[in-house]
């Protein structure tokens, strides 16, 4: 009821070694125990783009077919998140033998060289194949931030020790749900793409049953719904993350990466698909 249409586990074989790798890279971690900051959560926002973007690739037919398991719906974030994971800990292991080095710049510099590069790649094939059109990905982006910067000023107002204490992992949450909300209006009043998860899908139901339907369209009420859970978390998240930083950066990151996938995605394919 809540996985997209498309939704399947790769072959057993690709399974078991992405379950091996995301069991290793989470067992190096663990022994490493590396810092996590604001700056770290927002270094793996790149990655969390990055799997985006290697979907969009795998559904332009760009891998070879021993590879294309890896970057399927669903398996393509646990393959970025081991090679991110591996990225991390070699960063962290690098830090600690050189002065005045980051961890979080090294992530988050490999990271968006590593999503530029795919992206343009991406972007490439579109213009190969005579369907690039960026014209409302660009317009969605903006709009996105745009949202977020609203939402983001009106919740600073209104709960301003959320927000100090939430600080960018809060941001990066807000932003990554209105480039989701965003994305998906476009898609479906603008461009007529379809929405593959059930429980988005009941929100714009539910938008399209309301009188003003036929004139402003439907997915108004979805930004409006993401946004507002997206406030409501940073809003439940201040306790945790005052008490247990670290823990409660770690859960943010996870958010932001629900939202910031499906978002670049969105915008991504639409580009290149026309």
């Amino acid at each position: 009821m809540v996985l997209p249409e498309g939704f399947a586990l790769p072959p057993l074989p690709y399974l078991v070694g992405l379950g091996i790798g995301l069991a290793a890279t989470v067992a190096l971690l663990w022994a490493i125990d590396p810092p996590v900051s604001d700056w770290t959560v927002v270094a793996f926002a790149p990655w969390m783009a990055t799997g985006a973007v290697l979907h969009v690739l795998y559904q332009q037919g760009a891998f070879p077919a021993v590879l294309e398991p890896l970057f399927s719906t669903g398996a393509v974030y646990a393959t970025t998140a081991v090679v991110a994971g591996l990225v991390w800990i070699v960063a962290t292991v690098l830090t600690a033998m050189r002065r005045n080095a980051s961890t979080a710049r090294q992530v988050g510099t490999i990271g968006t060289g590593v999503a530029i590069t795919f992206t343009m790649f991406s972007l490439y094939l579109g213009a190969q194949a005579g369907t690039l059109d960026p014209f409302w990905p660009v317009v969605g982006a903006v709009a996105a931030g745009v949202v977020a910067a609203v939402a983001w000023v009106l919740l600073s107002f209104a709960v301003t020790e959320a927000a100090a204490v939430t600080a960018k992992s809060g941001a990066l949450v807000v932003f990554a749900h209105s480039l989701d909300g965003v994305s998906t209006a476009i898609g479906v009043d603008v461009l007529g793409a379809g929405e593959r998860t059930p429980v988005s899908r009941a929100v714009l139901d539910l938008a399209g049953r309301l009188p003003v339907a036929d004139t402003i369209g439907v997915g108004w009420l979805f930004v409006l719904v993401k946004v507002a859970l997206a406030l409501l978390i940073v809003w439940l998240f201040e306790e945790y993350v005052r008490d247990s930083p670290r823990q409660g950066r770690v859960l943010l990151g996870l958010v932001a990466a629900v939202g910031l996938g499906p978002g670049v995605h969105n915008l991504l394919l639409f580009a290149v698909s026309g």
